[in-house]
């Protein structure tokens, strides 16, 4: 489901909410899938709890999952509403990229360093 790679550059709990949320995006994990507690992900992995209950924590945030008490953690239906709200802002940002003459490498560009710049904080 879920591996950590030691070696890599991007912290542990990135790559926890990361590959979680690729894979709810991707519909790996359908809406409703249940998650692993924190502490068993976390012994899973090798990690501190703190850590998958960070990634958890931002997953929430991001409306990408839903912890429901002592019923445990699932993926959200409100995930696929984000998509939807991305996907709408990311037609608007083309259009108005190309409205001001940027090519698709351009707009890409500023794209990728936004995302960037936003996974180093």
């Amino acid at each position: 489901m879920i591996s950590i790679d030691p070696e890599s550059s991007v912290a542990p709990f990135e790559q926890v909410r990361s590959q979680f949320a690729q894979q709810i995006t991707d519909r790996t994990l359908p809406v409703g899938a249940k998650l692993p507690t924190v502490r068993a992900l976390a012994a899973e992995l090798g990690l501190a709890a703190n850590t998958v209950a960070k990634a958890y924590r931002e997953l929430e945030e991001a409306g990408l999952i839903e912890t429901r008490g002592r019923a445990g953690t699932f993926v959200s239906a409100a995930g696929q509403h984000a998509q939807i709200v991305v996907q709408r802002a990311a037609a608007e940002y083309a259009l108005k990229a190309r409205s001001l003459g940027m090519n698709s490498e351009e707009a890409l560009s500023i794209v990728r360093a936004a995302i960037e710049a936003n996974a180093r904080s």
